[in-house]
């Protein structure tokens, strides 16, 4: 890292703000003097923090990550299949959209498998076996449903009532009406209302020509799955106008490349920061040390009852860091917090910010969308467990507001202060912009925690809002795109799988 001090707006190569020399502001020496003994301990800390992350994430067992994984995974499943019950009887046109943004509903049902094969394994418990054969029979799947309800004959009760269960309604042979009616009087003492009971007692159902069930079973899925379907299309007109109001914000700056470079610039001095590589770094290592042993001690106490304590974690966690670099970065600089990561915008400039969060937010959809396409083409398929969050689907009222705000709020506004405008701004007195936004957004990414899908997904929102901030030279566009996009995850998850 370089340890030569910039004054404040001065240029560093083609890359950088030809902003010039910016008066009212000191140029003094940074004078902070930090042990290096303290700084390779921080060091450590971070690293081993950032190890255990990446350890947990890669070795502890998935499934043990939600409390109740055969509740949640049936919740999940039943849901995506009322989904695709709305959605089959929905315009052709919105049945095609929906398979050109989101993927195909028959690999939905691949995966819902695949994941139930995995619970039925690991558990063992009867309910998921019946489960996964009850969505083999409804996938095309009916000779392995009916193969796996063969083998339960000899097994402990209730596995042998599952598989004749299965039998009747996926099997070749003619019911019975009257043993049909106990089967279904079994069912409905079995198995919950949702998607699950629907399919299978509407399969008895017409097996035994009961046209009453029958009728009564498929406006029951006809009204759950329109549910579910009115609150994706009001997801999606949301998503689709954020899409479109930034590609136009995009296809703009495309436009205006060799005309006018900085179209987006709402702040200076911008990147890179006026302090040296070596106290920035001192910085991070510190703060990110006390942080991680914050965390630890939250961690290490049972789960706070009372909501508002939860929610001082992030803020607790991150305020040694944020001290740190005021006492050691910015006040040296004759700067605050608002001058030094531009959070504070003229009124001439809002326009500009507004199209350059519209611009991430665009850039960020797309990005997903490619990457979904990808993976499709690729069948490479992320874990359930990665995108469940308990708090989002059971969680009380209370709960409820306290994840919403720590997701929408708190992480947007401290992890880009920590991500993009401490350790990226660091990297770019060294690097150019690639480079720099790469690396930073890689640590990113990987402080998540998620697997491969998860990982360059979070890579590539870490890239963008690096992106947005070295052309604004604010956090501010950076934080509302953060913000909408960990809204629109929160709402996708809470309107399929809440209420």
């Amino acid at each position: 890292m370089s340890d030569d001090t910039l004054p404040i707006g001065q240029p560093q190569g083609p890359a950088e703000i030809d902003a010039g020399p910016l008066p009212g502001r000191s140029t003094a020496p940074f004078q902070s003097s930090f042990s290096r003994v303290v700084n390779v301990v921080s060091a450590v800390v971070v690293l081993a923090a950032l190890g255990t992350i990446l350890w947990s994430s890669a070795t502890f067992p998935k499934l043990e990550r939600i409390d109740e994984p055969d509740r949640a995974l049936e919740l999940m499943v039943s849901r995506i299949m009322e989904a695709q019950d709305g959605l089959r009887r929905s315009p052709v046109w919105q049945q095609r959209l929906a398979e050109w943004t989101v993927g195909s509903s028959e690999r939905e049902r691949l995966q819902a498998i695949q994941w139930y094969q995995e619970l039925a394994r690991a558990t063992g418990d009867p309910l998921s076996k019946l489960r996964l054969a009850i969505l083999q029979g409804e996938s095309g799947q009916e000779q392995d449903a009916l193969a796996e309800a063969k083998s339960w004959q000899d097994l402990d009760a209730p596995l042998p009532l599952f598989g004749q269960w299965i039998e009747a309604a996926y099997g070749p042979e003619t019911l019975d009406s009257e043993w049909t009616g106990e089967l279904q009087a079994a069912l409905a003492e079995t198995l919950p209302a949702g998607w699950f009971y629907n399919s299978l007692a509407g399969r008895l159902a017409q097996r035994a020509d009961d046209q009453v069930l029958s009728a009564a079973v498929s406006k029951q899925r006809e009204v759950r799955g329109t549910r579910l379907q009115n609150r994706s299309d009001r997801l999606m007109t949301v998503e689709f106008a954020c899409l479109i109001l930034g590609s136009t914000v995009l296809l703009s700056l495309a436009w205006l490349r060799n005309r006018r470079t900085e179209a987006l610039r709402v702040h200076l001095p911008g990147i890179p920061p006026p302090w040296p590589g070596e106290t920035g770094a001192a910085v991070l290592f510190r703060g990110g040390a006390f942080g991680a042993l914050i965390t630890v001690v939250f961690l290490s106490f049972p789960p706070i009852e009372h909501a508002s304590l939860r929610a001082l974690a992030i803020p607790l966690a991150n305020l040694p860091l944020l001290a740190l670099a005021y006492v050691h970065l910015l006040k040296p600089a004759d700067l605050d917090f608002q001058s030094g990561f531009g959070l504070r915008i003229e009124r001439a400039h809002l326009g500009r910010l507004i199209g350059a969060a519209l611009a991430a937010i665009a850039a960020g959809l797309w990005g997903e969308w490619v990457m979904g396409r990808a993976v499709e083409w690729l069948d490479v398929t992320n874990h359930w467990t990665e995108w469940f969050d308990p708090n989002l689907v059971w969680a009380s009222g209370s709960a409820l507001t306290v994840s919403l705000l720590e997701y929408i709020i708190f992480a947007p506004i401290f992890e880009e202060l920590a991500f993009r405008g401490l350790l990226f701004a660091m990297l770019r007195r060294r690097y150019s912009f690639v480079p720099a936004a790469l690396i930073s957004a890689s640590i990113f990414a990987l402080a998540h925690g998620y697997g491969l899908i998860g990982f360059v997904s979070v890579l590539w929102s870490g890239f963008l809002w690096a992106w947005i901030y070295e052309k604004t030279g604010s956090l501010i566009p950076g934080m509302i795109a953060h913000a909408v996009n960990n809204l629109l995850v929160s709402l996708t998850v809470m309107a399929l799988l809440r209420g």
